[in-house]
């Protein structure tokens, strides 16, 4: 049976990077797989850093054909409602997730990283997040409150035994800038009817406002997924990366469409305060397949 990779569920860790890459044009797919592959073995870790990396779908799917989840594609096209912001989309070939208990380990794994695939490929994007009081968004309300108990996750953020790409998981990653002056100037049962909960215990809005976000990305609707966003960002600029982890892509993209209000369906005001400025799609390949690259290039 294949292995994840398990920094997937390493809770607890406070300091996060998430570095983008483009291959460069002279870069070869599978030499590129294989030094990300290089990197470390993903099931270990390597200077208290957990590491998770993975490519964008139609690289993976070329590279590693008998390895790749069915139907993935990558955030090719911005995703546009009618009465919402347009969901950008800035789809990139590799990710590299690293997560520790302070940014300066992370901050120098980052480094050496750049540096090691640097000749196949060019940072592109790069974030830094941070835990907010343990489980806030910058918003006040709690973050992530459907989430799967980690025993349950392995079954919803993973592919199943036996499908292809088994153990990979398929990432949405965005970056969601927050419109704090306009948020704060909300009296808190404005806050609660955009979000759906109340912001005192998190407990579901009964009934569920039909433009709130727990209505607009309901879970028991669409399916369920695995976060583990956190804050970014500045005293003046500041808001979300959304992190979001499923064995399909099916339950992603319909609740990126629902936000936005495709088709007769009310767009989520979350929308009028927060704004999506990256979006990209990434599998994020078994641990026992992606470490394969590492020892094929080494034969």
């Amino acid at each position: 049976m294949a292995s994840p990779q398990t920094g997937i569920f390493a809770l607890g860790t406070a300091a996060h990077a998430y570095l983008e890459f483009d291959l460069l044009a002279s870069a070869n797919g599978p030499a590129a797989v294989a030094s990300v592959a290089r990197l470390r073995e993903p099931r270990t870790t390597i200077g208290g850093v957990n590491l998770v990396a993975g490519f964008r779908p139609e690289l993976w799917a070329a590279v590693a054909p008998d390895a790749a989840p069915v139907g993935v594609a990558g955030f090719e096209e911005p995703v546009a409602g009618v009465a919402a912001h347009e969901l950008p989309a800035t789809q990139h070939d590799l990710v590299i997730w690293l997560a520790g208990a302070s940014y300066d380990v992370v901050f120098d794994t980052s480094r050496s990283i750049v540096a090691e695939l640097m000749g196949r490929a060019r940072l592109a994007h790069e974030m830094v997040g941070w835990q907010y009081h343990h489980d806030l968004d910058l918003t006040g309300f709690e973050d992530g409150s459907e989430n799967p108990s980690i025993v349950e996750a392995t079954s919803i953020a993973l592919v199943p035994p036996g499908r292809p790409g088994e153990a990979a998981s398929i990432l949405l990653l965005q970056q969601w800038e927050h419109d704090a002056i306009s948020w704060e100037a909300l009296p808190v049962a404005a806050q609660e009817a955009i979000i759906g909960r109340r912001k005192s215990d998190s407990e579901e809005l009964d009934p569920k406002p039909p433009t709130s976000h727990v209505a607009r990305t309901d879970q028991d609707r669409f399916g369920k997924i695995f976060r583990r966003n956190v804050a970014y960002g500045t005293v003046s600029e500041h808001g979300t990366i959304f992190v979001g982890f499923c064995g399909s892509q099916d339950p992603l993209r319909q609740m990126l469409e629902s936000m936005v209000g495709r088709g007769s369906e009310p767009a989520d005001q979350l929308t009028s305060v927060a704004r999506a400025v990256t979006g990209a799609y990434y599998v994020i390949p078994s641990a026992d397949r992606l470490a394969a690259f590492g020892a094929e290039d080494r034969a």
